[in-house]
């Protein structure tokens, strides 16, 4: 009984609160200036004024769309999912519907409705218990916008909708002023935009897709019928948690949706039809997700869209930005180029396999952009690492491993740049002894198995790698003009990582990777065992295809906002990295790798590649990672294959079959094993159709 009596103790003070309400709203809109707050008021609906030409584009947040280069979408971004949706592209019976339930006299009444606010007091005295509301269309628009617009934090949120008479008169006031300068027809479709109907969802665009696939201009009564009922309790009514409530409201709205005085009206007998539909509604719900997982493709895309994002957050777009925007990203990415890649790093290793990783990166060669085109890897992108999957982005990231002779690149980069050709000798004994590294120690290197001893050009030397002709060319040309040449010529984010005094990556570092090399006059820089990022070796290739041109690599071809009016993205500029007749020698160096005696060219035989390539194959010690780097003058690109899980050992390779860790001494991962296999396949996939262009074009005056 105390329980009863405290409940009808809260039911007459909501009743009370009523009355006093509707009174000091009368009172207050005739007689503004008798109230203290009529200044602010009046404030407030001055600013509301200004802004009623532009409430539906002004502030709203909207999602943010990122295109593939085909302009199919690959991602969404927002905070509230958001379709801007014009008037013509409503139907009627969504128009009908929603005014039957929320507000009937929406077309008669200046903003607030007096009889209504009236026939609800009389209703819930007369019941005991509060029935009705009587907030119009248009309060609920100005509590909407106030709410999901203009608050920006919770506190805001909390206070533009807490129960008081000030914030009641506010709605009362703005909507008037807002009848004044905004039509019926815009009034409701500003409505329709912003009003919440649950599931993250705002807006009748956002809801017809979430809820049923379709357009607003094709919602049918029963539909529209189910979408005006979820604006009532978006979360009770939740159609796939609790449908026999929705069905219930549904049905109701129907009902009203034939009573007499709605502007548009349904008949009889087509309301009976609809209320015999299921609700029909999408399970899973058809919102996307606001994320670079879950999204449509993400398991393949997931890599270049988290790129993306990460890159405009660094050319100044912060997640914010993003998420409320409403920008149309068009991005350089290549769907076709993104799956011949993935299924040739998913064909030499499954996405299962333990502790293996074997992502690729292409670009684009340009002397004005490096378009990013693909990056993908054997594993999804995603969060179950059961399903083989990761949300890291291995294809960006600086991996924990080296890509080996890849870096003998930028030795002879610095050789040519210094005035040596191609056809110059490089001396190859089987073992070399040099003191120049190290502050003067000792240090021997070398030869891989199978490397034959002997003196040959430096362009054959590139194609069958030997490290003791490497390490005596680089006591040569100095190894701080190799470490600037690998920077200058793309492994930018890779040399500035900041490392500790054992070099390993650190955030208080004081030495940057490059720094660290130059300091301790570690020669091994040449054979590649310094951490280094895939997307950054593939853009390597971009620069030396591009006559010397570096650019940043960039997942973004154009961007509008809102409005569809071009966004400016101050990006990094192009660079001359090298001279062109660098690029020049090093396209004529590398052209041998993929032929017979070079060391990726049985995997290119069994291809079936046939078009001239620089490439470069490399392999660390003890055989944890490898890598393949190559390009034409279209298209560059990279796969680098490592452990990326304990215990990190060697990686061994047995014919066909998957590779896995096998112990750091019988170890036989190769450049020209599971990242050449995984080369070429992809980038002759990605050819197809391109005319055949010889590297002699490449730097050539």
């Amino acid at each position: 009984m105390i329980g009863a009596g405290v409940r009808r103790g809260g039911v007459l003070l909501k009743l009370f609160g009523l009355c006093v309400l509707a009174g000091v709203l009368v009172a207050s809109l005739m007689l503004p200036a008798a109230l203290g707050a009529g200044a602010a008021v009046n404030q407030t609906s001055s600013a509301m004024a200004r802004m009623s030409t532009s409430l539906q584009k002004a502030r709203m947040p909207l999602t943010t769309k990122v295109l593939d280069r085909n302009g199919d979408p690959i991602a969404y971004f927002y905070d509230d999912y958001r379709v801007p949706t014009s008037a013509d592209e409503i139907s009627d019976t969504m128009k009908a519907a929603i005014t039957a339930v929320e507000d009937k006299r929406f077309w008669d009444h200046n903003g607030v409705d007096w009889q209504g606010t009236m026939r609800a007091l009389a209703t819930n005295l007369s019941s005991g218990s509060v029935e009705e509301g009587a907030s119009t269309l248009t309060q609920q628009y100005v509590k909407n916008y106030l709410v999901h617009v203009v608050a920006d934090t919770g506190m805001e949120r909390h206070e533009a909708k807490e129960t008081t008479v000030a914030r009641k008169l506010r709605e009362a006031r703005l909507a008037v002023e807002l009848e004044r300068t905004m039509s019926k027809k815009e009034i409701l479709t500003a409505y329709l935009n912003v009003v919440p109907f649950g599931n993250q969802t705002f807006g009748i665009g956002a809801a017809a897709r979430t809820y049923f696939g379709t357009t607003p201009d094709k919602l049918t009564i029963s539909q529209s019928a189910l979408l005006a009922a979820l604006v009532n309790a978006p979360g009770a009514l939740n159609p796939n948690l609790n449908p026999e409530a929705a069905k219930e409201r549904r049905d109701l709205v129907i009902e009203r949706m034939t009573e007499p005085g709605n502007k548009i009206r349904i008949t009889k007998e087509d309301a009976e039809r609809a209320k015999k539909q299921p609700l029909g509604v999408l399970d899973p719900l058809g919102r996307p997700p606001s994320s670079c997982i879950g999204a449509g493709g993400s398991a393949t895309n997931g890599f270049f869209c988290t790129y993306l994002r990460n890159y405009l957050n660094r050319v100044g777009f912060s997640d914010k930005d993003l998420e409320q925007g409403g920008y149309t990203i068009h991005s350089t990415m290549d769907p076709e180029a993104t799956k011949a890649a993935k299924k040739a790093a998913e064909a030499q290793v499954p996405k299962r396999s333990d502790n293996i990783a074997n992502p690729m990166a292409i670009v684009e060669p340009g002397k004005d952009s490096h378009k990013v085109r693909a990056l993908v890897a054997n594993r999804d992108f995603g969060n179950d690492a059961s399903k083989g999957q990761t949300a890291y982005n291995i294809t960006t990231r600086v991996a924990g491993f080296g890509a080996g002779s890849v870096f003998k690149i930028f030795t002879a980069a610095a050789a040519i740049q210094q005035g040596w050709s191609p056809e110059d000798t490089v001396p190859v004994p089987s073992s070399y002894t040099t003191y120049e590294f190290g502050h003067g120690q000792e240090w021997t290197v070398h030869n891989a198995e199978g490397v034959s001893s002997g003196s040959r050009s430096l362009r054959k030397a590139l194609a069958t790698s030997p490290n003791t002709g490497f390490v005596w060319l680089l006591e040569r040309v100095g190894l701080d003009n190799a470490v600037d040449m690998a920077k200058k010529m793309g492994l930018r984010k890779s040399l500035s990582q900041k490392v500790d005094q054992e070099g390993r990556p650190s955030a208080d570092g004081e030495l940057t990777r490059a720094q660290f090399v130059k300091r301790t006059e570690q020669g091994s820089f040449t054979l590649g065992v310094d951490p280094v990022s895939v997307l950054e070796l593939s853009n390597v290739m971009a620069t030396i295809a591009s006559e010397g041109t570096w650019c940043p690599p960039t997942p973004v071809s154009s961007m509008t906002d809102r409005n569809g009016d071009p966004v400016e993205i101050e990006e990094q500029s192009c660079e001359q990295a090298i001279s062109p007749s660098t690029a020049h020698g090093l396209a004529q160096g590398l052209a041998d790798d993929h032929k017979a005696g070079g060391t990726s060219h049985a995997a290119a035989e069994a291809a079936g590649w046939q078009r001239p390539l620089m490439a470069k194959t490399g392999t660390t010690q003890n055989y944890r990672s490898a890598a393949l780097v190559g390009a034409t003058p279209q298209m560059a690109g990279a796969v680098m294959t490592y452990s990326d899980g304990p215990p990190y050992d060697g990686i061994c390779v047995n014919g066909s079959a998957p590779p896995y860790q096998c112990g750091n001494a019988v170890g036989n991962l190769y450049g020209g094993t599971i990242p050449a296999r995984t080369f070429y396949p992809a980038m002759k996939k990605v050819h197809e159709g391109l005319p055949v262009e010889r590297l002699s074009s490449i730097g050539k005056n």
